[in-house]
């Protein structure tokens, strides 16, 4: 069977069940795999962790899992824009792991590079580092003086990308913003299944031009009038 499914219930056929975890690109709204989000949904899997730097917005994307209380435990770097995910983290009703943004963009890195750990200065003397292993590195000219906590790589069951090219092998092409945190889950996890705006066959990508090579990906969806939505719209006032 080729890499290209005719739908989004059938990419995700076979690998979605209860207590799993997720990795979903994106930054707010933008380059968010929302077609194939919409079908977790409906699938009606539960006590997910979900792995993604924010939760989209009240009924967008990930906040539609959120509404459905699909998802027991997040790991994001962001809660604003979203009122039901700040509500159930603070009612005690949704399990929240901070992380800081580019230690968030760090473990799931290191978990595609087979990077167990690795210490960083972001966060200590925080509640960021409570729990965490804390060392310094005195006989390093460049990192003496200073404490690093441990952070531990990530892997998910099933990664979620969005790119806006794609071809039939599954070699991925990301474009401007929604070259987020895609590249990085794409390799950090037993699954990746990607959502495609522009499908093309195999070897019409420049090799030079791809981002995620298609050892990478196993499933993926043809989304050619995807929806670009804007999570703030700022406006100039007309002179009247």
């Amino acid at each position: 069977m080729g890499k290209v499914y005719s739908d989004a219930t059938a990419a995700l056929a076979g690998i979605l069940k209860d207590g799993m975890t997720i990795m979903a690109g994106g930054f707010g709204l933008c380059g968010v795999a929302e077609t194939l989000v919409d079908a977790i949904k409906e699938s009606g899997v539960k006590n997910l962790t979900v792995i993604s730097n924010n939760a989209g917005v009240d009924g967008i994307h990930l906040g539609k899992l959120l509404e459905t209380r699909q998802i027991k435990k997040m790991i994001s770097s962001y809660v604003g824009e979203n009122k039901i995910f700040a509500q159930q983290y603070l009612a005690g009703e949704l399990e929240l792991e901070f992380t800081p943004q580019g230690t968030l963009s760090e473990r799931i890195r290191a978990g595609g590079a087979g990077i167990p750990a690795f210490f960083t200065a972001t966060g200590v003397g925080t509640v960021i580092a409570e729990g965490k292993e804390v060392r310094e590195f005195p006989n390093s000219p460049r990192f003496a003086g200073r404490k690093y906590i441990m952070e531990t790589g990530l892997w998910a069951d099933v990664a979620l990308v969005h790119a806006w090219k794609g071809d039939t092998e599954g070699n991925l092409v990301y474009r401007k913003t929604a070259r987020n945190f895609n590249p990085m889950m794409a390799t950090a996890a037993t699954v990746t299944v990607a959502q495609v705006e522009n499908l093309v066959q195999a070897g019409e990508i420049e090799p030079d031009q791809i981002h995620t090579p298609g050892i990478y990906v196993k499933r993926l969806l043809h989304v050619p009038n995807v929806i670009k939505r804007i999570e703030n719209r700022t406006t100039r006032k007309r002179n009247s």
